[in-house]
């Protein structure tokens, strides 16, 4: 899996980016069926996370939220990527 993450507004600490890689380590399960992850984050008012990856079998799962807190905008956009790598699997297992 090639990652690709970049912050827009802001510069991003070692810190925060710790915290983006530790948590990527939630959707380890997936690396051999994910080619892509490409993250955005921005910062205006509140952390914006905009995410993309891009499945082997040439399929694209897009996710996107915010708040407040960078902490919890990172947990918000983990959930959501980790339901809809789940959702892509199982598709793709039914074919």
């Amino acid at each position: 899996m090639e990652k690709a993450i970049s912050a827009v507004g802001f510069s991003m600490n070692a810190k925060q980016s710790g915290m983006i890689e530790s948590k990527l380590k939630r959707i380890a399960y997936a690396e051999d069926k994910i080619v892509t992850l490409t993250m955005k984050v921005k910062h205006d008012k509140e952390f914006i996370f905009d995410t993309t990856v891009n499945f082997r079998w040439g399929t694209q799962a897009h996710v996107k939220s915010n708040d407040f807190d960078f902490g919890a905008a990172l947990n918000k956009t983990m959930d959501l990527l980790d339901n809809k790598i789940i959702k892509e699997k199982d598709k793709v297992q039914e074919k």
